[in-house]
């Protein structure tokens, strides 16, 4: 019977209600549940019962299906003419300057949140990228100049998002850098609201190549990341082996950090660590 609800909740998870905000933070862990199959197998061998057997293998199967290819893809490689970073630094990392330093290695362009005035992390990728754009606790670090930069509303009352053109060799990109609101178990109608906002915003800008990087504080399993992807597509989930957790950072088991796009291909998507930080960084490229 236990096997048998294992399965319907792998599979129909999308079809349970919030419960108080309750299951969308049990969508965040959703992989997770396939730990509980190893036991279900190895006790229906013991008891050596087909029946048993043949349960216990159903939500394998159905893990199987739903997380199998994010464990077996392979990035697709070659060139790539967009490299980028995005990292929740940590409000009170005192190494935050390391961390961002490591996010930044060969990358075009870092978007870092939970930034502090004048801090290592911002000192930083100031000695390292020529071109910058800092609103409240996030920021846009380029080593292509940045063209109508600005603040973005997302609903949070105060400044965690915004939005700039990256004036690269082959083309403008514009790039959006948001950090929303968070998800506790039974508190994540504030971060719904705001991922509906961040939703309506993205939908709004008509740009050809777009990327959204960020703590957007929902996972790749969450129900309510739907305002985005689509129509975005995630570079994790395209170019990305693995499922790319980066929280918390000593033992990541979910993915609140994004590089989201569109008019272009995810050609790498891997995870890096950021000392210091609670969470790892997210990084990607992109072809044009």
């Amino acid at each position: 019977m236990f096997a048998v609800a294992l399965a319907a909740i792998l599979a129909g998870h999308r079809l349970l209600p919030e419960l108080g905000g309750v299951t969308p933070v049990l969508e965040s862990v959703l992989p997770w549940l396939g730990v509980a199959i190893v036991p279900l197998v190895a006790l229906a061998a013991v008891a050596r019962s087909r029946g048993a057997i043949v349960a216990s293998l159903t939500p394998a199967v159905v893990w199987g299906v739903m997380f199998g290819p994010s464990v077996l893809r392979q990035p697709a490689g070659g060139a790539s003419d967009f490299a980028v970073a995005t990292l929740n630094v940590g409000v009170a990392n005192e190494l935050s300057g390391e961390a961002v330093q490591a996010a930044a290695e060969g990358r075009d362009v870092v978007a870092a949140q939970e930034l502090t005035p004048g801090g290592p992390a911002a000192k930083e990728l100031n000695r390292i990228f020529p071109h910058r754009f800092q609103v409240g606790t996030v920021g846009l670090w380029s080593r292509y100049r940045l063209d109508g930069a600005k603040r973005v509303d997302v609903g949070l009352g105060w400044a965690r998002a915004l939005r700039a053109v990256v004036k690269t060799d082959k083309g403008d990109v514009t790039v959006y850098v948001m950090h929303l609101a968070s998800a506790r178990p039974g508190e994540t109608s504030f971060r719904d609201k705001t991922l509906k906002e961040a939703g309506e915003v993205i939908a709004k800008d008509k740009s050809r190549r777009l990327v959204l990087l960020g703590d957007l504080n929902t996972a790749t399993t969450d129900r309510n990341r739907a305002n985005l992807v689509p129509p975005l597509r995630d570079a994790q989930e395209d170019a990305g082996q693995g499922f790319g957790f980066t929280w918390p950072s000593g033992f990541p088991i979910t993915r609140p950090d994004h590089i989201l796009y569109r008019g272009m291909e995810a050609t790498l998507a891997e995870v890096r660590e950021a000392t210091g930080s609670d969470h790892r960084a997210a990084v990607a490229d992109l072809r044009f």
